[in-house]
């Protein structure tokens, strides 16, 4: 007998998810993953100023904005022609990796690590599902004291890259060319203090503390949730002022893991395909450059307001793993693909890339010249496109632009949880959250704790994907709101 369990929404994620599994013989066979929500900033930002781009772009999400902003503003520098300064490079960097380090001890600590560590009954930590919480209490303990801990590290990584981003979440100083922003000694300064700080937490606590899971749960978590199995990654934090048409001139390079191969990136072979999604069919299979976004709500047989992102006809998973997986970074490629690709190896994956970057930034600060410009000055083209490839804490995220007569003609953003969380393709293939959850264990279809696990280690932004909810009565299937 197939019975079908539904979450809607997951919680504790960005943005409204629903899954629908149907679980025969206590495991998933089958699984959708489903965007609620349609916003359209594709639609809102034709016709405006194209510098209006990379301040409007962030307001798609509030906890990457700046991922957004950044991705935005290379696509700029690639319409208008135009290269950044050096320190204009370098700042962009230092405001990217704050917020690299606000969001994966956000993901950790104040969205995943409640599957694992069991708060008191109390808010924050309730409402959450039943479960089979391993750590010992001592651990478990400290582990709900980093919860809160977290909050204040959290709030230093948003000071951190207001230094230079003016404010944040959504930062002022962005634009094509560089930054609008003077470097000064004291800005510097102030940065590597903070900085030392939280490289300590993410050295000291974070990390230790998802080993602790890790070994706690590791005779199960560690085999479940493997996914599609192709890696994608854009590339992230250039190091070069440099043209880097290749993405190799980057802390984390450009790069793929496909059907077992590493290998390069076209982003020619890049489509977007919705036979499932509530758009209009003609836009199907198109390049993100040439896209559209024509919405379909209630279109038959589609069940998402995600697109389904394809490399070459092939889902691809993206986020921290994916990035250090496709740089074959020796201590996730050294687990093997059937422990990496799975909930605990995206855990570990994260952990390590936030203390990775961290450990980048000093020498980035080093290479600041205060004094010196950090933004070169352009012209906007009468007619033009750009394509902006970056790495948002959740994973790879593009940016397309076409200009006329001086205006944005069409923009398309394909974005990390489009990539993770959308629905089957025009050939049927499942999305790579969708293929995580077949094959997952319900020990107890009413709390099915599991589920959430291996959502929750995507780390889902599902405003960034989607963008009506619509509620069309009762189920009789079983519906969970946790």
């Amino acid at each position: 007998m197939v019975q079908k369990i539904i979450v809607d929404p997951v919680t504790r994620i960005e943005g409204h998810l629903k899954i629908e599994v149907d679980v025969e013989k206590g495991m998933v066979t089958d699984a959708r993953s489903s965007g609620t929500l349609f916003r359209g900033f594709e639609l809102i930002l034709k016709g405006r100023d194209p510098r209006d781009a990379c301040h409007i772009t962030q307001r798609i999400c509030g906890v990457c904005p700046i991922a957004h902003g950044t991705a935005s503003m290379f696509c700029l520098d690639d319409a208008f022609g135009v290269q950044p300064t050096t320190n204009g490079r370098i700042v962009r960097n230092l405001i990217q990796a704050a917020n690299y380090i606000q969001s994966h001890v956000l993901h950790f600590y104040h969205l995943a690590a409640l599957d694992y560590v069991l708060g008191p009954d109390t808010a924050p930590f309730i409402p959450r599902f039943k479960g089979d919480y391993r750590l010992p209490k001592p651990v478990n303990d400290m582990a709900v004291g980093h919860y809160i801990q977290a909050l204040t590290i959290r709030k230093k990584a948003h000071e951190m890259g207001a230094i230079f981003g003016a404010k944040m979440p959504h930062v002022t100083t962005f634009t094509a060319g560089g930054v609008t922003e003077n470097v000064t000694a004291e800005k510097i300064a102030l940065y590597k203090q903070l900085l030392a700080e939280l490289t300590s937490f993410i050295d000291d606590i974070y990390v230790p503390d998802v080993l602790a899971v890790a070994d706690a749960y590791a005779d199960e978590w560690f085999s479940i949730g493997k996914g599609c199995s192709n890696m994608l990654c854009y590339g992230v934090f250039r190091e070069s002022d440099e043209a880097d048409p290749d993405g190799q001139k980057q802390l984390l390079k450009r790069a793929r893991y496909t059907k077992g191969q590493f290998g390069s990136v076209d982003a020619k072979k890049i489509t977007e395909h919705v036979k499932y999604s509530w758009y209009n069919d003609s836009a199907s299979g198109r390049y993100p450059g040439a896209g559209a976004t024509i919405p379909e709500p209630g279109k038959d047989g589609a069940y998402s307001w995600m697109k389904a992102p394809r490399y070459d006809n092939l889902p691809h998973e993206v986020g921290p793993l994916a990035r250090l997986w496709a740089n074959r970074q020796k201590d996730v490629t050294g687990l093997g693909e059937e422990k990496a690709f799975s909930v605990l190896g995206r855990h570990f994956a994260r952990a390590l890339e936030t203390s990775v970057v961290a450990h980048a930034m000093p020498a980035w600060l080093d290479q600041l010249v205060p004094g010196q410009p950090a933004f070169a000055p352009f012209d906007i083209p009468k007619e033009g496109s750009g394509m902006g490839l970056h790495e948002a804490p959740r994973g790879a995220l593009g940016h397309w632009i076409t200009i006329k007569d001086y205006k944005i003609d069409n923009y398309q953003a394909v974005v990390p949880t489009t990539w993770n969380g959308g629905p089957r393709d025009d050939n049927g293939q499942r999305g790579p959250i969708e293929e995580a959850l077949v094959g997952c264990p319900v020990k107890d279809p009413e709390n099915p704790i599991e589920l959430v696990r291996v959502v929750r280690a995507f780390d889902p932004c599902i405003a960034c994907a989607v963008h009506v909810l619509e509620i069309k009565g009762d189920c009789e299937a079983k519906r969970f709101i946790i």
